[in-house]
């Protein structure tokens, strides 16, 4: 089984999000010792910034055009990204909240990935999954929650909705989001109990993601 764990936060080994989905993938590991792991953390791939050049062999790409050298080498990089996609068969996504929307290096990372006729279809009408991954798992972290009148209420979670939908879209047939509100917080004790819920989720999907 070929598993793509994409890490997103900068902080490493003080990363909730990376210390969660770390433990999830050591316990498939122990049951599954066939499971062969491609870690993607996006503050260490040196991503091609989506600029005029990736822009230009976007387009090109899609019309079958002939792209400039320096168009070519940014479109070879993005191949390479688009191609860990591909040959995973299963995804751990783990990924705080920033600004209530996601860090913008997992924001690059998609923006570079998500090519048309690579990670998924449109033919003018509608959007097809190109993609087969079976099963995923996300891992949502934030420093509080989403509460129905207060400043910041539901309809301002701008991760976990569009990270859902992206994953779906591009091709992942069996998804679950684990949310771990308060993960940082000024009371240490209840971060600390909603990571621990956090852990217990992840320990009770690994079969399921396994089989």
């Amino acid at each position: 089984m070929r598993l793509l764990e994409i890490q997103s936060s900068p902080r490493g080994e003080s990363s909730d999000s990376i210390t969660l989905t770390k433990s999830f993938i050591e316990a498939c590991k122990s049951d599954n010792a066939s499971i062969v792991v491609d870690t993607l953390n996006v503050w260490h791939e040196r991503l091609p910034e989506f600029d005029y050049q990736a822009i230009g062999a976007k387009y090109k790409a899609v019309k079958h055009e002939t792209m400039t050298e320096v168009e070519s080498n940014v479109w070879e990089r993005i191949q390479l990204l688009i191609g860990r996609f591909q040959n995973a068969d299963r995804i751990v996504l783990g990924t705080p909240m920033w600004n209530f929307s996601l860090p913008y290096k997992l924001k690059q990372l998609i923006d570079l990935v998500a090519q048309r006729n690579y990670l998924f279809s449109y033919d003018g009408k509608q959007y097809g999954p190109l993609l087969k991954v079976e099963k995923a798992v996300a891992v949502y972290t934030r420093g509080s929650r989403f509460l129905e009148g207060t400043p910041i209420p539901p309809s301002f979670d701008h991760q976990a909705p569009y990270l859902d939908f992206w994953l779906r879209l591009i091709g992942v047939r069996d998804l679950r989001t684990v949310i771990v509100d308060n993960a940082w917080n000024r009371d240490r004790q209840e971060s600390e109990v909603s990571l621990g819920k956090g852990r217990a989720t992840l320990e009770q999907l690994v079969e399921w993601f396994l089989n």
